[in-house]
Parts: structure tokens; sequence; C-alpha cells
């Protein structure tokens, strides 16, 4: 009887010490949201008229990187509900502290959560901040950022174009560049390596065919794929010009990967959803409608082994 309970233990310990190998790093949705996040300021229409009425808010898109083994979590790009989604990381990784930020580009809901870090707020050392050459040059030549340098909060590492830089033993980031509107920097996306799986994450495109390279095939050599949902359809805001917010409209995308294969269906996650979207209310017979298709949309607080 005892040996029995000795092996009943043992077992249970390589469970237990299986799991913990298998979610060593990981990812996690920390917002959803396009840049201005939901419900949008001066918006009372009925996307966000009730959001108001009951305190409820959705993130600005961000995802976060933990890697359990060096006890670090990283984050790709810096939203302005940087509070709530770094202690949202703490949460997931109580023993963790942050080891950087890998900014995708200089739209306000990527990077001006950088404050933060200054010595109004957090005040931290030496944070490693990756970003490409134009969004660098931004932020070192650029009141605020440029004050975040001079006063070590933040420690820049200039990346190149689809080039791997390392985050951590086992996590590493690849910047690709797209097409976007670069007023002030250029734009990526980024390839996602942790130990046993990879992730694609591209908040934002102008479009699909305006890119060099096909959405596919990265989405075949990926486990994940984080891309850009904005918008889903041309009708979502009649008050603005289209075309001078251009952005691969949902219902598009899903006619354009309509004949992949299932399993590449399953990767595809839909991020970055502007107020408007009907994709951001889980209930919604259009959302429902995604799903059936065999797509899926990011949730705040989602969890994924990478």
């Amino acid at each position: 009887m005892f040996t029995k309970k000795i092996i009943l233990i043992f077992l249970i310990f390589l469970s237990y010490e299986s799991q913990a190998q298998k979610s060593l790093t990981s990812i996690v949705i920390l917002g959803i949201a396009q840049d201005g996040g939901s419900p949008q300021i001066g918006c009372d229409k009925s996307c966000c008229k009730t959001l108001w009425e009951n305190n409820l808010y959705e993130s600005v898109t961000s995802i976060g990187l933990i890697d359990n083994h060096e006890n670090n979590f990283f984050l790709i790009d810096a939203s302005p509900d940087i509070s709530k989604q770094h202690q949202m990381l703490k949460s997931f990784a109580p023993n963790g502290s942050l080891g950087g930020i890998a900014l995708t580009h200089a739209h306000i809901g990527h990077y001006s959560g950088l404050l933060f870090l200054g010595k109004e707020s957090l005040d931290v050392k030496n944070i490693n901040v990756y970003s490409m050459p134009k969004m660098s040059f931004f932020l070192e030549n650029n009141g605020p950022w440029s004050q975040l340098i001079q006063e070590k909060n933040i420690v820049i590492n200039k990346l190149k174009n689809d080039s791997i830089q390392t985050l951590s033993k086992y996590i590493s980031i690849k910047p690709i560049l797209v097409p976007h509107r670069d007023e002030f920097s250029e734009t990526v996306g980024y390839i996602i390596k942790g130990k046993d799986k990879s992730a694609l994450f591209l908040p934002d495109i102008d479009k699909w065919e305006n890119w060099n390279k096909k959405i596919e095939n990265l989405i075949r050599k990926v486990d994940y794929a984080f891309i850009d949902g904005t918008f889903y359809d041309e009708n979502e805001i009649p008050y603005r010009n289209m075309d001078e917010i251009p952005h691969p409209f949902v219902i598009e995308t899903l006619k354009r990967f309509e004949n992949i294969k299932e399993n590449d269906k399953k990767k595809i996650y839909f991020i970055h959803l502007n107020h408007t979207n009907p994709l951001l209310k889980p209930k919604n017979k259009l959302t429902k409608e995604v799903i059936r298709k065999g797509f899926n949309i990011a949730r705040t607080g989602m969890k994924l082994d990478l």
C-alpha cells in the first residue's frame, strides 16, 4: 500500500513537471481594442453608450510574453493601458519582472504607454525597448520620449527587418515590415518564437494585397496568428473616408482565407478591433458567424502556451 502511494505521488509529480515544461513560455492577450480603446472618447452611439453607463472598458491591443525559466515578461507594444496590462502580466507571472518592450510603430495605441515608465510614474531604470530605426530615431529626438532615454528609464535597442532579436533564453522576436500609415516611423509585425511554439503578431496593416509577402505563407509557419481585425466592413464608420484609414476588413480576410486548410484557420485570431466593430461583443451574431467559419477572436486574459 505504501509503495503504491509513493508511485502515485511520483506520477503526480511527473504530471506537474510535464505541465510546467509545457507552460515554460506563454502568450497573454492584454487588450484587443484599436488605439482609442472601447468605449472611445466622445462616442455616445449604441456601440459605446451602454459601456459608458456600466463602466465597462476594453483595453487597447497589446500582448505579453512570459518566460518562466528566467522569470521575465515582455510587452509587445506599450499601450495607453499599460498600467493595467503590466499588473495583469504580474498576476500571470507573480515571480516575474518586466524584461523589455518591443514596439510595432508610432501610433498612439502602440507606444504612448512608455510615458508611464518615467519619473512621474513607475520610474524604472534601463528597461530595454526594441524598435526599428525610424521608430528609434523618433524616440531619441522628440520629447517627452527623449527624456526617458536621458533619465535612463529606457534603453533603445535598434532592430533590423527580418532579423531575429533574442529577448530571453526561450523567447525571440523577428520584425517584419508591413505597409501602413508611417507618419513618424515604419510599421512592423513580429514573428515570435517561444520554447515550443511560434506566433505572428500583426495588429496593423493597410491591405493584404499591398504587402510584398503572402500572409497565407506566414500563417502556415506559425502556431498562432494575431492579425488586424480593425473594421468588420466598409460600412462601419460611414462618417469617415475609409480610404484614409485602410485596413483589411474582416469580411475581406474571411473571403481571402475561406479555402485555406481548417488547421490554418484555427490559428487565426482577429485583434485590434475598433470600438464600432461588432466582434468586440462575444454574443453578437457576426461574432458567432466568424467562429462558425473556423476563425477566432482574441479576448483579453486569454493565455496560450508558446
